[in-house]
């Protein structure tokens, strides 16, 4: 997408919105937004202040389109990894691997977008962050109750604050090997809290029927 900035004299030159909206996710999941003032983005963009507001019309409004773009490009894929085909456990243990692989992958830009957003002061954008994560704790909720709904709550908590400390622990120097070391302990307690129900009825009816031998007669 392309828009006309004009200029007070001499012809308008073309800004590119969304190659902006990716400079600008950059410099906040680097710095962080508190930590990003106008006058820092309009500079990275290349443009002056009045270009930014007609383009964006607020800080926040930027980061909404951030989060957006974030949702498509750099957000974990909750769509391929939950699958209703695979043990519930495995498929969360999936998703926390992948965060941990995410959120290490580049120590300039650690952590998870999202989830350091909804540390900001800005009410605005703290709200857009907080709908961000909702939608994704909404899938891993709705995930886990097909199967499990009488654990979905508190093993939906406990997926998100994993997901949380990952996060807080990239920014914080760790490395991917010590972030995977961390999710592959929690799936450990997800394994134990969400046994394969189908592996288990199989198990039970091999003890309700035991398989047959051939006796000679």
């Amino acid at each position: 997408m392309t828009t006309d900035i004009f200029k007070p004299r001499g012809r308008p030159r073309t800004f590119d919105v969304d190659q902006a909206v990716g400079i600008a996710q950059r410099l906040f999941h680097t710095c962080g937004y508190d930590a990003v003032g106008i006058a820092a983005i309009t500079h990275a963009l290349g443009i002056n202040p009045p270009s930014f507001y007609a383009a964006f019309g607020s800080k926040a409004g930027l980061y909404a389109r951030i989060l957006e773009r974030y949702g498509g490009t750099g957000a974990i894929p909750l769509e391929t990894l939950l699958l209703p085909d695979r043990p519930v456990a495995a498929c969360l243990k999936a998703v926390l691997d992948e965060a941990a692989r995410r959120y290490g992958a580049d120590p300039e830009a650690a952590g998870c977008l999202v989830l350091e957003g909804i540390h900001t002061k800005d009410a605005q954008a703290l709200c857009a962050a907080r709908r961000a994560h909702a939608v994704a704790e909404d899938a891993i909720h709705s995930y886990i109750a097909a199967r499990y709904p009488d654990e979905a709550e508190y093993l939906t908590d406990f997926v998100s604050a994993t997901m949380t400390g990952l996060s807080a622990q990239s920014r914080n120097g760790h490395n991917v090997e010590r972030l995977l070391a961390t999710a592959r302990l929690a799936g450990l307690a997800l394994e134990q809290a969400l046994p394969d129900r189908r592996q288990s009825r199989r198990d039970s009816c091999d003890v309700q029927h035991p398989a047959r031998t051939e006796t000679g007669g």
